[in-house]
C-alpha cells in the first residue's frame, strides 16, 4: 500500500513537471466549440506552437494528435477579473499577502507584479475551473487622509494631495497566465486601481466631494510635473507632495493611456466617476458596481466597461439599496461591454466566476455574453484582444475541454492547455485526498510544490 501511495504521488509530479510540448500539432474534434464570440457544431481547435492555428468544422491535419471532445464543449481558457491569483496564499497571514500597501509614499507606483508567487497553491485549484488567464489587481489599504502646502512661484495655483495613508491609489494591476512554470507574468502595469465611494471618501476623511476635489488636484500636478520635472526638483516638493515613482506611475492615466480602475458601487457615485472621467480625459473601468443598471444607458454612452459580480443582490449598506441579480442583464442589453468576477476577492474561489455567469444567465443574460463575459471581453477591455480569451487564429492557445456545459456546476475540465501545453489535472488538494485516501501511509514528495 505505501509503495503504491508513493508510485501515485510521484507519477503526479512527473506528470505536472513535463507537460504536452507546447510545439505539438494537437487537434481538438467533434465538440461544441464555443469560441468565445460564436458557436461551432462539431467543431476542430487546431493548436501547435502555443497558438491557435484554425477553428472550424473540418477533419484534423495530418500527423496532428487527436483529442476525440465528441459529446463535450470546447472553450476559451476562462478570465479571472479583479484577482489575487499568485499574489495572495492567505489573505489573514499578511506575510502572504503581496496585494496591499500601507506606506504613505508607495501608493500609485506599488506594482503587484513584483510579488508574484508561481507556486502558488491557489493557482491550479483555479485552473482546474477552467480559469488559464487573469487580472491582479493589488487590494487598498484603507486610511486617513492628510496634506501640505507649498508656494512655490513654478507650480503656483496648483494644489497636490499631500502624502496620504496610504493614498489615493491601490497600485497597479498585471496580467498573468496560470500555466505550470517559473514565469507566469503576461504583462505588468495594464491598469491603476482606486476605490470611490464611501471606500474613497473614508481616505481623504470621509466626504465624497473631497475624495473628487483631491484627485483632480492630484491629475493636475501629475501633468506639471510630466511637463517640467527640472522645476518639480528645483521646488523641492518631493518631501511634500507626491513621492516621484508616484507622479510617474500616474503620468499614464493622466495622458488617458492606462485605464483607472475605479471600485464604486452607488449609481450616484457612478454618475460622479463618469462625470470625472470627462472632464479629465480619464480612461476608467467600473469595478464592483452593483447600482450600475440604474444609469446603464450613461455608462454605455460613456464608453466604459464593467467588471461585475452577477450574484451580489443584497443591500448591505446605503451604497448598494439598488443591488439586484439582474444588474450584469440590464447592462449587457444597454450595450456595456462586461466582464464577471469570481467570490470572494477571487482568489480561492476564482474558479466560481463560471457559476455567477450561469446565475446571470438565469436572470436574463443571453448565454453567449455570460460566455464571452468569461474570455472575450476581459481581453477586450485590458487591452489584448485577439491575444488570449478567445479561439481564433493566433491567439494563445487557452483551451478547455468541458465534459458538459461550462456554466453547470457539475461539469469538469477534462483537458485544460495554456500557451499549448497541457496541464496536468491535479492540484495539492488531490495529491493530499490520494495520500490520506489510502489510509494515510506514504508521504507527498518534497519536490511537488504546486
Amino acid at each position: 500500500m505505501r509503495l503504491r501511495t508513493l508510485f501515485l504521488a510521484a507519477a503526479s509530479v512527473v506528470a505536472i513537471a513535463s507537460p504536452a510540448p507546447a510545439q505539438e500539432l494537437t487537434a481538438i474534434t467533434g465538440g461544441r466549440v464555443l469560441t468565445g464570440s460564436s458557436v461551432i457544431e462539431n467543431g476542430t481547435v487546431v493548436i501547435q506552437n502555443g497558438r491557435v492555428v484554425s477553428v472550424g468544422s473540418g477533419a484534423a491535419p495530418s500527423g496532428a494528435r487527436v483529442i476525440d471532445a465528441r459529446g463535450k464543449v470546447v472553450s476559451p481558457g476562462f478570465v479571472a477579473v479583479d484577482s489575487g491569483l499568485g499574489g495572495s496564499e492567505v489573505s489573514s497571514v499578511g506575510g502572504s499577502d503581496d496585494l496591499r500597501n500601507s506606506a504613505n509614499s508607495i501608493s500609485a507606483s506599488f506594482d503587484v507584479s513584483y510579488g508574484l508567487d508561481p507556486w502558488s497553491f491557489t493557482l491550479p485549484v483555479a485552473r482546474l475551473g477552467g480559469i488559464t488567464r487573469a487580472i491582479v489587481m493589488p487590494s487598498h489599504a484603507g486610511g486617513g487622509g492628510g496634506g501640505h502646502s507649498h508656494d512655490d512661484s513654478d507650480f503656483a495655483g496648483v494644489g497636490h494631495a499631500g502624502l496620504q495613508s496610504p493614498g489615493l491609489f491601490a497600485g497597479q494591476a498585471a496580467i498573468i497566465h496560470l500555466a505550470e512554470g517559473t514565469d507566469i507574468l503576461v504583462k505588468p502595469r495594464v491598469a491603476m486601481v482606486a476605490p470611490f465611494g464611501e471606500a474613497g471618501a473614508g481616505i481623504v476623511g470621509g466626504a465624497r466631494g473631497a475624495q473628487f476635489t483631491q484627485f483632480k488636484e492630484t491629475l493636475a500636478e501629475v501633468r506639471l510635473y510630466a511637463r517640467n520635472k527640472a522645476a518639480y526638483d528645483r521646488a523641492g516638493l518631493r518631501e511634500l507632495s507626491l513621492s516621484r515613482a508616484d507622479l510617474e506611475a500616474l503620468i499614464p492615466v493622466a495622458n488617458g493611456d492606462m485605464p483607472l480602475i475605479v471600485t464604486v458601487r452607488r449609481a450616484a457615485d457612478i454618475q460622479q466617476v463618469l462625470r470625472l472621467a470627462r472632464e479629465e480625459g480619464v480612461k476608467v473601468i467600473l469595478d464592483g458596481a452593483e447600482e450600475a443598471w440604474l444609469v446603464a444607458d450613461q455608462i454605455a454612452s460613456a464608453g466604459v466597461p464593467v467588471l461585475l459580480n452577477p450574484i451580489s443582490n443584497l443591500p448591505g449598506n446605503l451604497e448598494t439599496r439598488a443591488a439586484r441579480m439582474q444588474n450584469a442583464a440590464a447592462l449587457n442589453a444597454a450595450g456595456v461591454v462586461i466582464a464577471i468576477k469570481g467570490n470572494e476577492g477571487s482568489i480561492h474561489r476564482a474558479r466560481e466566476a463560471r457559476y455567477n455567469a450561469g446565475n446571470a444567465v438565469s436572470h436574463g443574460l443571453p448565454y453567449e455574453a455570460a460566455i464571452a463575459a468569461l474570455t472575450v471581453n476581459p481581453a477586450r477591455i485590458f487591452g489584448m484582444s485577439g491575444q488570449f480569451g478567445e479561439l481564433r487564429a493566433g491567439a494563445a492557445a487557452d483551451v478547455v475541454v468541458w465534459s458538459g456545459d461550462p456554466l453547470e456546476p457539475l461539469s469538469l475540465a477534462e483537458t485544460i492547455f495554456v500557451n499549448g501545453q497541457e496541464q496536468a489535472p491535479t492540484s495539492r488538494q488531490f495529491l493530499l485526498r490520494d495520500r490520506y485516501r489510502d489510509g494515510g501511509e506514504g508521504a507527498m514528495p518534497p519536490a511537488y510544490t504546486r
